[in-house]
Formats: structure tokens, sequence, C-alpha cells
């Protein structure tokens, strides 16, 4: 299958595809010193938001989606040299929007949980 969305995403900073279907796809990242916060190497929440909304984007898998909103849980802190692995599922298609749930797992935990409310427009967001 081919990938239709964020071809040009930094793969270092929001996670690389391991597997993606129509609905589903699977991504992971591996935290970096770039990503901490503190003394104590916690990773700043956006970069585990960045890889689930990568994840939800390319679970649509469409040039023109865009994120309209998410509500996620941050479950449990993640440090530096950990592997994230992101799965995506769409969970329902009403028209141009779509309902995605993301997992983030780290060592088969899971870290943070979100659905993520995703529209496919006709053109680009930016294209006038």
């Amino acid at each position: 299958m081919n990938m239709y969305t964020h071809n040009n995403i930094d793969r270092q900073l929001c996670g690389t595809p391991i597997e993606f279907k129509n609905g589903f796809s699977q991504v992971k990242l591996l935290t970096t010193k770039k990503m901490i916060v503190d003394n104590y190497n916690l990773v700043h929440g956006g970069f585990v938001f960045g890889l689930a909304d990568f994840a939800a984007m390319l679970a649509v898998n469409d040039p023109n989606v865009v994120l309209s909103s998410a509500s996620v849980k941050f479950l449990k802190p993640v440090q530096i040299d950990e592997v994230l692995t992101a799965e995506a599922h769409v969970i329902s298609v009403d028209g141009k929007k779509q309902n995605v749930h993301v997992k983030v797992l780290s060592h088969k935990e899971v870290v943070f949980e979100g659905d993520f409310v995703c529209f496919v427009l006709k053109k680009h967001v930016l294209d006038k």
C-alpha cells in the first residue's frame, strides 16, 4: 500500500511507519536526547502526541486528511531511549469524518491512549 499522507514528516521526531493498511497503522519512534525536558530524562508529551497523531493520519491515509480534535490520556511517563509503538485503528467512518483510536506502547505497556477525530477534505486545507 502506498503512503498518501504526511510524506515529508520528520521520522526522527514523529516516528517511522512499520505497517499500514486500510484503517490501520503501526508507527515506531525511538525517543532521543532532543526530546527530554529535565534531568530525569522525561520526554515531552508533545512528541508522544505527535507519534499518535501521525499514526492516526496514516490509518486514514488520504492526502487531504486533517485532525479536528483529540481526546487523549497520558498514562505513564516516557524517558529517553524508549522505543514507542503507536497502533491506530479507524473505529468509524461517517462521510468525511473518521474516528481513530490510538494506543502508544512502551515495553508492552500502554503509555498513551486517545481518540482522534479526522476529516478528509475535498482539497488540501491550505489550497485556495
